[in-house]
């Protein structure tokens, strides 16, 4: 599933430069993320790292875009067609294969 900022967000910024997708931009009154980008981080972290900063606690998974981790994989690689030799399933990549 695409990952979500909740109406919570205080705006402060720091999720932005941390997705590897750049799939986070500010919107009128929250941050918000692009669920045609965002892929969870799968191929890049095991957490997604916009969650892992916030302070608030606002970037959470979206129950209306569930995904599995193959989809988002092959979105990785979409959106980054020069690192696709590069990205990896993992469990340092991937929450999906956390031990």
């Amino acid at each position: 599933m695409s990952t979500m900022i909740t109406e919570e967000c205080i705006n402060c910024g720091v999720c932005e430069p941390e997705c590897p997708n750049e799939a986070i931009t500010e919107g009128e009154e929250t941050f918000q993320i692009d669920p045609r980008l965002c892929t969870e981080c799968v191929g890049f972290f095991e957490v997604e790292q916009c969650a892992a900063v916030c302070p608030v606690d606002c970037c959470v998974g979206d129950p209306n875009n569930v995904e599995d981790e193959v989809a988002l994989f092959e979105r990785a690689k979409e959106v980054h067609p020069d690192k696709s030799g590069e990205l990896e399933l993992s469990p340092e990549t991937s929450r999906f294969r956390k031990e």
